[in-house]
């Protein structure tokens, strides 16, 4: 026989009080909706732990919900994901395995993030990473990330170093240390100020901004690789699991 314990039997009697009562909720006289209300508190303080359940149940649903949405503008925006001209791309150019990555250079994530990137381009000489300028921490990391597109049209063969520099180093970016950083590579100050005024590269921001919001990202580093968006610095380990998946049954999840 099957014993309840008191959790058990407050739920049962919840359960049982609720179909007993006349439906709908608007039969009921003004003495029974409080004692209702109060039987439901006093079930709820005893138990709080189903307060997180629901919060977790909440929080599952509304991933499995992302999900959904990222997969239909992942299959809506192949080409403006993966093939867009203006990004770079770094690792293999001809992978077969493509992870494409929105980044902020003032993101703090992403600087871990991109030791990940380091160690998959050293560890698989197969993938191909895109990267996507995803300037959303404020002006100063607007500024930085025309200057860094300023760059890549004057000396794109130099723009992975660059990159890693800016985003790796240990104080704020911001347009002046852009520059700086850039002067290093030997590009001239004054045409990478006029570079900057380039349409394109409003143009460039505008749709990974209009791409971030259909796929639902709102921070940085996420990424997107085959049919799937992911949130966060996920670390090496489950990017490099992603992307032999994507070799073996060609999802992220076999």
């Amino acid at each position: 026989m099957a014993f309840l314990n008191r959790k058990g039997l407050t739920a049962a009697l919840l359960i049982g009080m609720s179909t007993a009562l006349p439906l709908p909720a608007a039969a009921l006289d003004d003495a029974q909706k409080q004692e209702f209300g109060a039987f439901i508190r006093e079930y709820l303080l005893a138990n709080p732990e189903i307060v997180e359940e629901m919060g977790r149940a909440l929080e599952i649903k509304k991933e499995a919900e992302s999900r959904v949405m990222a997969q239909a503008a992942i299959a809506d925006n192949k080409e403006a994901i993966f093939n867009a001209p203006e990004d770079i791309v770094l690792g293999n150019p001809e992978g077969d395995v493509t992870v494409v990555e929105f980044y902020d250079y003032n993101c703090g994530f992403c600087k871990r993030a991109m030791n990940d990137m380091i160690a998959l381009i050293d560890k698989d000489p197969n993938v191909r990473f895109v990267l996507k300028e995803f300037p959303i921490l404020g002006p100063d990391s607007l500024a930085a990330h025309r200057v860094a597109m300023s760059f890549r049209a004057l000396a794109p063969e130099q723009y992975g170093d660059y990159h890693m520099k800016l985003l790796g180093g240990d104080v704020r970016a911001t347009e002046a240390h852009a520059i700086e950083i850039a002067k290093e590579f030997g590009v001239d100050e004054t045409a990478l100020k006029a570079g900057m005024d380039d349409p394109a590269i409003d143009q460039s921001i505008r749709q990974t901004y209009e791409l971030a919001n259909a796929l639902g990202i709102s921070g940085t580093p996420s990424f997107v690789i085959g049919n799937e968006a992911v949130f966060g610095a996920v670390g090496e380990e489950v990017l490099l699991g992603k992307i032999a998946n994507m070799r073996q049954c060609d999802s992220t999840v076999c």
